[in-house]
């Protein structure tokens, strides 16, 4: 079994913000797949279903994303799963380009607070990731206030394919064929 969980807030204030592409990620493949992501469990809002023929928990944890990890350890544990090999987490990334993914095996939280969180429930940082570029903030903007914002022109439209390639990558994974997500989806856009 696969938890693939994709970061942000909840609350329509902060739909379709760039912090929330993860929570956008996961509607995405939802669609896809024909998974109903409407059940309160574990602080968050799950569904249950088949990707590439493995069993899956999308989830979109609902504590806020500085608090991400509450979440993602109380699914973890309540399914056993092992979150080297079949945790997924989909999240937003300032440092690389509006629409660039970034496939990792490991890593730090590189400044993100969902990610540090993580990290600080799981006990590691070896766990599946998904980073969706949102691009860098602007000089002189606060970056909550840039994290928090909506996009806009050209970088919308590079985040909507993202957010399919995402998806498409996430699918890859649970279905066998990590280095292969890696190789065709770690290319600049």
């Amino acid at each position: 079994m696969f938890i693939i969980a994709g970061l942000g807030n909840p609350g329509r204030e902060y739909a379709h913000t760039r912090h929330n592409v993860g929570f956008d990620t996961i509607d995405v493949l939802a669609d896809m797949y024909r998974i109903d992501v409407d059940t309160k469990k574990h602080k968050a809002l799950i569904g249950k279903g088949i990707i590439e023929g493995q069993k899956v928990i999308l989830a979109k944890p609902q504590t806020y994303m500085n608090l991400s990890g509450e979440s993602i350890r109380e699914l973890v544990d309540f399914y056993k799963i092992d979150e080297t090999s079949e945790l997924i987490i989909i999240y937003d990334d300032i440092s690389l380009n509006p629409g660039q993914l970034r496939i990792r095996l490991k890593g730090s939280a590189g400044g993100h607070n969902g990610i540090k969180s993580i990290i600080q429930h799981l006990g590691g940082q070896e766990f599946l990731r998904i980073k969706v570029g949102v691009g860098e903030k602007p000089v002189g903007y606060d970056l909550a206030d840039y994290v928090l914002g909506h996009f806009t022109g050209d970088d919308k439209l590079e985040i909507e394919d993202a957010k399919d390639r995402a998806a498409k990558a996430a699918a890859m994974m649970v279905g066998g064929e990590i280095e292969k997500a890696m190789n065709e989806y770690n290319r600049k856009v």
